[in-house]
């Protein structure tokens, strides 16, 4: 599987990662679909201290162990649940960072994290502290490089301007193409996107509506009302020029992108894996293919934190 360098780094990660969040806690399985992943030329998994109370971590850990040299871990730091693990909160403080890294580290059974991202942020973060806590983990030998996880364009350009981040972990997707807006600012700036949320939800895979919650339903989609999301999607699959699936489609525009690094749709079976594999395997998509898509779907702009 081809693979990009994220950033100016020595990251080189496959085109296609593996979203991690969706394994489960069923260990032969969650191996089952990380081997599948790795047998396929993807050598980029991406997990969080957040997801499973850090049960995540220690199964992607033991699932990969084997092949550390061949592979790209990254995981993430920020949401701290509390004592009783009812809920989290925000801790962006360089205190917390150099902690739970050594958490993770553990969980993960590794010496060093390949990528380690901020797991969101607000501008009333004091950011200077985040920051100095990320360099002084690539100094110590605990993080190869560093990112964020966030979709607000007041941190994003906050980091972009004080930070020496290698990449942005942005929800990208045809139904969600607010990432666009910031492409060139990234570029200047040589910075990847990380895309996830590739398929909506579900809504752009060959499931399609079937996916629809019931609140969706009634509320739609981000800029979509649900009769508008009926429309787009139908008109997706009816302009598409030829026998592509709904998940080629989907993936295939988000890697059109050369600001994107790796695409990291999740995996909760090796069917779905291989059907996410296959897709961005296809051919990429032709010029008139990207501006049919572009044409029938909304360049949307997060509108809030902008300042």
């Amino acid at each position: 599987m081809e693979k990009r360098q994220i950033g100016n780094s020595d990251l080189y990660v496959s085109k296609m990662g593996l979203g991690c969040m969706s394994l489960g806690t069923d260990e032969k399985k969650a191996k089952e679909i990380v081997h599948t992943a790795l047998e396929n030329g993807i050598n980029y998994f991406d997990t969080a201290d957040l997801y499973d109370f850090g049960r995540n971590e220690e199964i992607v850990g033991k699932a990969l162990k084997g092949v550390r040299d061949d592979v790209i871990i990254a995981t993430k730091v920020g949401n701290r649940w509390n004592d009783v693990k009812e809920g989290w909160r925000w801790d962006p403080s360089k205190e917390y960072i150099k902690t739970a890294v050594k958490d993770s580290l553990s969980r993960l059974q590794l010496d060093y994290i390949d990528l380690y991202q901020l797991h969101g942020g607000t501008i009333e973060d004091h950011f200077e502290e985040s920051i100095e806590a990320f360099e002084e983990l690539k100094e110590e030998g605990y993080i190869r490089q560093y990112g964020i996880s966030s979709i607000r364009p007041n941190v994003i350009k906050r980091f972009l301007t004080h930070s020496s981040l290698q990449s942005v972990m942005m929800q990208y997707s045809l139904l969600d193409r607010r990432p666009e807006e910031w492409m060139d600012l990234l570029d200047q700036h040589e910075v990847s996107i990380i895309a996830r949320g590739p398929l909506a939800k579900g809504l752009l895979s060959d499931k399609m509506l079937l996916k629809a919650s019931d609140k969706m339903k009634e509320n739609g989609y981000l800029d979509y009302s649900y009769p508008e999301l009926e429309e787009v999607i139908k008109s997706i699959r009816e302009k598409s020029t030829d026998e592509r699936s709904m998940n080629e489609l989907a993936l295939q525009y988000i890697l059109a992108h050369q600001a994107v690094a790796s695409v990291i749709p999740g995996a909760s079976s090796t069917r779905q894996l291989l059907e996410n594999i296959k897709a961005v395997n296809h051919s990429p998509l032709s010029a008139e293919e990207l501006e049919v898509l572009s044409e029938l779907t909304k360049l949307s702009r997060y509108e809030q934190h902008r300042d």
